[in-house]
Order: C-alpha cells, then sequence, then structure tokens
C-alpha cells in the first residue's frame, strides 16, 4: 500500500501533491472510510435483502459492526499509525466507544426514515423504501458519523504523543 501511495504521489503536480502530504492524514481515513463503506454496504444489503428483510435497522447495526472492526485495524494500523501512546486495549476500547456512537449516529437517519417518516412498504412503494434507505442509511448516517468519528478519533482515540522535556542535568546556575 505504501508503494502504491509513493507512486500516486509522484505523479501529482507539486501544488497538489504538497497539499495531498498536508493533509495525507485525512486521505488516508477518507481511504479506510471507503472501504469500510464497502464493507458496511456489501453486508448491509447482504443481511437486508436475505435473513433480515424484515428488520433493516438491526441489518445496518451488523453491517457498522463489521465495519467498525475493519475500520479500527486499518486505522491503527496505517491511517493513524503515527499517533497514540496509548496501551492497545485502552485505544481500542475507546475506539469502539466513539464507533458505538458513530453507529448511534448513522442509524439514526435510518430510522428516522422508517419509522418517522413511513417511508417503508406498504405506506411507500419498494423502490422509494429503498431509495429513502440508500439516502438515509448509506449517504446522510454514513456522512455524519463519518464527519464525527475523524473529530474524536484525532482527539481521544489516537492523539498527538505531547513529548516532556526532560530537565537539562546542568542549570544555568551550575554554569555560570
Amino acid at each position: 500500500m505504501l508503494r502504491t501511495a509513493k507512486a500516486v504521489l509522484a505523479r501529482l503536480p507539486e501544488p497538489l501533491r504538497a497539499r495531498a502530504l498536508r493533509h495525507r492524514e485525512l486521505l488516508k481515513f477518507a481511504v479506510v472510510g471507503g472501504t469500510a463503506f464497502l464493507v458496511d454496504n456489501a453486508v448491509f444489503y447482504g443481511l437486508k435483502l436475505t435473513v433480515l428483510e424484515p428488520k433493516p435497522v438491526t441489518a445496518k447495526i451488523v453491517a457498522v459492526l463489521v465495519a467498525t472492526i475493519v475500520s479500527y485495524v486499518l486505522n491503527r494500523e496505517w491511517s493513524f499509525r503515527t499517533r497514540g501512546g496509548r496501551e492497545r486495549r485502552h485505544e481500542a476500547a475507546l475506539f469502539f466507544l466513539v464507533s458505538a456512537v458513530g453507529l448511534v449516529l448513522s442509524s439514526a437517519p435510518l430510522w428516522i426514515s422508517r419509522y418517522v417518516f413511513g417511508l417503508e412498504t406498504p405506506e411507500a412503494s419498494l423502490v422509494t423504501q429503498e431509495i429513502a434507505d440508500f439516502v438515509s442509511a448509506q449517504v446522510v448516517g454514513t456522512l455524519v458519523a463519518m464527519v464525527f468519528r475523524f473529530w474524536a478519533f484525532r482527539k481521544w482515540v489516537f492523539p498527538h504523543v505531547r513529548l516532556v522535556p526532560v530537565p537539562d542535568s546542568t542549570s544555568k546556575d551550575e554554569a555560570a
């Protein structure tokens, strides 16, 4: 993956390359997010169109949980690998706590669409239901949760390690 990233960067014009390097963490987070989005969609529609057909919110929750596990591994090992400093168990606990809030944020628009606005069959056509499910769960919910997660991961889960300066063994008074 590192070789591919370097090859892509080498082909970018200088102003764009400088901007990409300056925002590399955000770009890596976006690639991980895109991968998790594909996992989320595959699991969500796989479940929603088969065993969890009558329970789309449950299908969404399971899909987000699977995508969250994929996201943790990729974010830990790639997006935020230069950050941290926490014990892995503590970091993982914070990651999954933030992701639980993200799960609520990503599922809420689907729940509102289905159960508040009534965009489900028989009140709405199957086409309307499917479009509403996609827009509410996969677009609105994903975007809201993504913004929250990026902010929260940087702030609490993978913060920059602040190195405390070690006091010099010789003080100015001793040097005089």
